[in-house]
């Protein structure tokens, strides 16, 4: 996408016999952005435009139709300590807000910086990277954010579109287009999650007529990020660019190092720590995580001290550079056995690992299969799983 022009624009704003006030007035919007990288985005028709969609669908977006454009469906997760099923709720936009969400993330999110604690979602972000900077830990604490995207609301996402310098009610539009309402909970009752603007008749969001929310208190009154939609990730690492300075500001106060991989946070040392030390650090991140609207998933939180495995993301950390778990190398020897054996063979292993097709399961085992030669390329033993055909 060719940077912004103003020089450009006023002449081809002139050719076209625009009121020069107008061209002003727009220029002078434009350099309100905070860095000439951001494209400006003057009204939703503009938006529209530059994202090649129909305007009556995003004003309907905006809005807040019934039909807001999503197709909702989830997934299993895997099981809780007490063996209780969980599920991921997915929401994937259609055709036409996907394209303006993926304009948006492309032309504006992903010239936005996160602060350098997150380590996801942003260009040249790798799970080897991320993992590296626990390497060689004595300690490590982990932590997890209980359904992080859905606990950050379109409030939050309308500030950050602000803070790029963005007018209020582009980034007002821009902030309905990039998330959408859910059904009652707990976590949304909250004062985080009700409109501060009262306006004689109940609480709203927009002089706009059409985008005022007047809702019963049941009702929910704030959209959320979707989990499926592509600006989620992004906008999520710059609500967090806040919590992500004052958690490092903690570590650093223990000497310990932190990183944020959307909702799993990870703090490490190399030098002397205590339990007493790690359960204050926990007891701050949590408050932190309050403070923001987030809320810890308890069961998930991990000490891990000297002469104890140390894994983040999936990787082992307790060497000099990350490396693939036991868990995973006997697994794929596992899938490579009965894919070689022939009383067993593929579509019988495929079967018995729970998947309905020999392509399904072949797709799978070659995203295994990548995944670890990405962690250790020099190992190439599991190359025939790269080749594996139905």
């Amino acid at each position: 996408m060719a940077a912004w022009r103003p020089q450009l624009y006023e002449r081809q704003g002139n050719a076209a016999g625009v009121d020069p006030v107008v061209l002003t007035n727009a220029i002078a919007t434009a350099d309100l952005l905070t860095t000439p990288a951001l494209p400006p985005v003057f009204t939703l028709a503009h938006l529209a435009q530059q994202a090649g969609v129909d305007y009556g669908a995003l004003r309907k977006v905006a809005g807040r139709s019934p039909n807001e454009g999503y197709r909702v469906f989830r997934i299993r997760k895997r099981p809780a300590h007490d063996g209780e099923r969980r599920y991921r709720h997915i929401a994937v936009p259609s055709a036409n807000l996907m394209k303006v969400q993926r304009w948006i993330t492309q032309a504006i999110l992903s010239k936005a910086a996160a602060h350098s604690a997150s380590v996801a979602f942003s260009k040249g972000d790798t799970l080897v990277a991320a993992a590296a900077p626990h390497c060689g830990a004595k300690w490590l604490i982990k932590m997890d954010v209980r359904n992080f995207f859905e606990s950050i609301n379109e409030i939050a996402a309308y500030r950050v579109f602000r803070s790029l310098g963005y007018q209020p009610l582009i980034s007002l539009e821009m902030a309905r287009i990039c998330t959408r309402l859910a059904g009652f909970s707990v976590r949304r009752s909250t004062d985080r999650w009700r409109v501060k603007f009262w306006r004689g008749r109940g609480w709203r969001w927009s002089e706009i007529e059409a985008y005022q929310v007047y809702r019963a208190a049941w009702e929910p009154k704030l959209g959320h990020l979707p989990q499926g939609a592509p600006t989620s990730p992004m906008l999520a690492n710059l609500v967090m660019r806040d919590f992500d300075a004052k958690a490092t500001e903690i570590a650093r106060s223990y000497g310990m190092t932190y990183t944020r991989y959307a909702d799993d946070l990870s703090f490490s040392t190399r030098g002397a720590f205590s339990k007493a030390e790690c359960s204050r650090l926990v007891s701050k991140i949590y408050r932190l995580m309050g403070r923001v609207g987030l809320s810890p998933n308890v069961t998930k939180t991990r000490i891990s001290p000297p002469g104890a495995r140390k894994i983040v993301l999936g990787l082992l950390v307790d060497g000099p550079a990350p490396r693939l778990s036991r868990e995973f190398r006997a697994l794929m020897r596992l899938h490579l056995h009965y894919l070689q054996k022939k009383e067993v063979g593929p579509a019988a292993h495929a079967r018995v690992r729970g998947f309905v097709s020999v392509a399904g399961f072949r797709n799978h085992l070659q995203g295994l299969a990548t995944y670890a030669r990405q962690i250790d390329p020099p190992s190439f033993w599991w190359t025939p799983m790269l080749a594996f055909r139905s």
